[in-house]
């Protein structure tokens, strides 16, 4: 059993006291509350999946559609304050999201692994832009890409399997 739901079988109070609290049950309960909650989460990964995917590609070679004329550390440079914009939208919403349903949440096997590789996409993230300027020829650049691309399509794959585990 991970950490997370050791915590919440071992701390039952914790998540009923964010279940009953007032917010929380106004959060789940009005009726375009949620609804819109879950919208503004898919528009701001929707900007963050997009800027990164852009980044990403042209960090694998891709040439398609003009990429390949821009200069990736522009490129990067141009997209990075977007994609923070849509992580901590993502972020922000994605925690009002939890505070309504975190009883149910936090024993959701694909919440939990969406939390575990949201860790690893930040992680790679740091890692990448850590080394200094970006440099597409460079195979661990590249590595990191194609790892960023692949946990981006695990994240929201898991978000949308939330719901149904």
């Amino acid at each position: 059993m991970n950490d997370a739901v050791q915590f919440a079988a071992m701390n039952p109070a914790i998540t009923l006291a964010l279940h009953n609290w007032p917010f929380a049950v106004w959060l789940r309960s009005a009726p375009l509350v949620y609804p819109t909650l879950e919208a503004l989460h898919i528009i701001a990964i929707a900007i963050t999946f997009g800027t990164l995917w852009i980044v990403d590609l042209r960090l694998l070679g891709v040439r398609l559609f003009g990429l390949g004329s821009i200069d990736v550390r522009t490129l990067a440079t141009a997209t990075l304050p977007w994609t923070l914009l849509g992580f901590v939208l993502a972020a922000v919403v994605g925690s009002l999201m939890f505070l309504a349903r975190a009883s149910d949440f936090i024993s959701n096997g694909a919440f939990l692994l969406k939390m575990m590789l949201l860790f690893t996409a930040g992680t790679n993230a740091a890692m990448l832009h850590s080394r200094g300027p970006l440099n597409p020829a460079s195979l661990f650049t590249r590595g990191q890409a194609l790892f960023s691309l692949a946990l981006w399509i695990a994240i929201i794959v898991c978000g949308r399997w939330i719901a149904y585990v």
